[in-house]
């Protein structure tokens, strides 16, 4: 695709000369500024702090496809997706998701049961560390019939960086409060145990437990689980088969039903 210089500096021109805006708006223009760049389906930007429950500040979905994404997502699923892992690890800057998932990722039953509604060939993300705490993500994404994002769009996206990292911080540099609204609306001051802790609790599991089986539900597998832990895949397998006699069951689907039912009920 060749770069579209004069939307992109009319864009621009628009977006700096404008007082401040809305969310839709700013969404809006730099959702323009992208498409001058190169091509994709779908953008959607989210903040996420924490463990709190991420804020959805724009996308470009219909009313079926906005209630897979960030309807249902922000329900639990977001619990197990990289993109919210590599939010909680700091990390900056322009990433795939196929370089963030874990190594059992797309044979999950996560994949299987949640992701795999995306019909998606390919995500990508700007994560932009705010100052307050808060990490932007925006996400381009590319359906299976646009294919993934040739090695030079990759390219020309990551040069773009520096400025959509500025773009973020300026537009949306003051999510915090936000998030503590967000609290305050349901009632809780802070949200100091997530969701997820919640429901491993009310399921009897051990810290341990809890840990092996949250990333057995990200996509890991056990030596991958094992080297992230420090244990041996042997003493991994027993924790997970410990679990599943805990709570009665026999397969990856039926854990990932407990665990989305004791989310959402």
């Amino acid at each position: 695709m060749r770069v579209d210089f004069t939307a992109l500096f009319r864009t621009l021109a628009d977006w700096t000369g404008a007082p401040e805006s809305s969310d839709v708006k700013t969404g809006e223009s730099l959702l323009a500024m992208m498409r001058a760049l190169v091509r994709f389906d779908d953008m959607v930007i989210f903040a996420y702090r924490d463990k709190a429950r991420p804020i959805d500040l724009f996308s470009t979905f219909a009313a079926d496809d906005y209630h897979v994404f960030v309807t249902m997502y922000q329900a639990g699923p977001y619990l197990l997706d990289p993109f919210y892992h590599t939010t909680r690890a700091g990390r900056a800057g322009v990433l795939r998701m196929r370089e963030l998932a874990p190594d059992r990722f797309f044979s999950s039953e996560y994949f299987r049961s949640y992701y795999s509604q995306t019909r998606l060939a390919e995500e990508l993300g700007f994560f932009v560390p705010t100052s307050d705490g808060v990490t932007v993500v925006v996400s381009l994404m590319r359906r299976e019939k646009t294919g993934i994002f040739p090695a030079p769009e990759f390219l020309l996206l990551k040069d773009a960086e520096p400025f959509v990292s500025a773009f973020v911080r300026r537009a949306w540099g003051g999510l915090a409060g936000r998030f503590a609204e967000t609290a305050q609306g349901r009632g809780r001051r802070s949200e100091p145990v997530s969701a997820a802790d919640k429901v491993w609790r009310k399921l009897n599991l051990t810290d341990r437990e809890a840990s092996i089986i949250e990333l057995v539900l990200q996509g890991h597998s056990s030596e991958s689980i094992g080297l992230r832990l420090d244990i041996s895949t042997g003493t991994v397998k027993v924790h997970r088969r410990n679990v599943y006699r805990k709570l009665g069951i026999s397969s990856q689907i039926q854990l990932l039903s407990i665990y989305l039912k004791n989310l959402q009920g």
